[in-house]
């Protein structure tokens, strides 16, 4: 254990443990599996299966986080971004990250598999295992496709809340699936590009490092589009209705907008923008998803 570490006590170490499983990041996953909860039930979802669902789901993306951090602890003390994160101020040791994680993790699936069903315990066993380590350590070194392939895992929370109201994956949740995977390229490249230079410093191969700026945000264009196609196909199906079409059409023309702008007249602060948008931009899409669901 560090030295660093030794000089805080444990109510220090325990919030910056916390802090280690990104809550901001962990609340719209959360969000996200609510809304496949409700979707999946006509009326509201049974009591049991939100609760205790959002709170095995909850752990297990903690965890996961929690894991990220560990293995790129490293990467994370050379980016600006990152640098200032627990591990690489020397605040945790690398072992108390790791025995945190298993217990958060392993408590969060115990959750899901004795009180939720052991569906959404195994999905959520996968889809941990396709961040903390699929993503994590193959991907995200390896290719600057990581985002695009690793967003499988980023995708799955409203799959999760689904099986855990509907013990089974239908058509529509794999629609709330595909809506978040295709968001996720153009959300994470518009943050890559203004830290860019922290990404090449760090040696990671991202899609702004190897193939340019522009072409970065030609893709974030293209993307956005392919994002705007996919957010109609719930009301295609008769998911939904007219007040999520609307709000669908509306998020979708104000962000490809914005993608569109980005590419013609870029700047780090455009970039920013457009970054914290479309976090804006998916839960509003989802919260439309949520009204439509009990409008009359």
């Amino acid at each position: 254990m560090t030295t660093l570490a030794l000089a805080h006590g444990p109510i220090y170490r325990l919030r910056r443990l916390f802090a280690q499983t990104k809550p901001r990041v962990v609340s719209l996953i959360v969000f996200t599996a609510v809304i496949g909860m409700v979707l999946a039930s006509p009326g509201l979802p049974p009591l049991n299966a939100v609760v205790f669902g959002t709170l095995g789901i909850a752990l297990v993306a903690g965890a996961a986080a929690a894991i990220n951090c560990l293995v790129e602890q490293k990467i994370d003390a050379l980016m600006a971004r990152t640098r200032g994160r627990p591990l690489p101020r020397g605040e945790l040791s690398s072992r108390e990250t790791l025995l945190f994680a298993a217990v958060v993790g392993l408590t969060g699936l115990g959750i899901l598999y004795t009180a939720v069903n052991a569906l959404t315990m195994w999905l959520t066993l996968a889809t941990f295992l396709g961040y903390a380590l699929v993503y994590t350590v193959l991907l995200k070194p390896a290719t600057p496709q990581n985002i695009v392939i690793g967003g499988a895992a980023g995708a799955m929370p409203p799959v999760l809340g689904w099986a855990a109201v509907a013990n089974t994956v239908a058509p529509e949740a794999l629609l709330l699936f595909l809506i978040i995977f295709v968001w996720t390229p153009p959300h994470f490249w518009s943050l890559a590009l203004y830290r860019t230079k922290d990404y090449a410093t760090a040696g990671l191969p991202m899609l702004p490092v190897t193939h340019g700026p522009e072409y970065t945000r030609l893709m974030i264009v293209l993307y956005t589009a392919a994002l705007f196609a996919a957010t109609l196909l719930p009301y295609a199906v008769r998911m939904s209705g007219g007040l999520y079409l609307a709000a669908a059409v509306l998020l979708g023309a104000m962000f490809l907008a914005r993608a569109v702008k980005l590419y013609r007249r870029y700047s780090d602060a455009l970039a920013r923008r457009t970054f914290r948008f479309s976090i804006v931009y998916l839960a509003l899409l989802f919260s439309a998803l949520l009204l439509d669901h009990f409008w009359p």
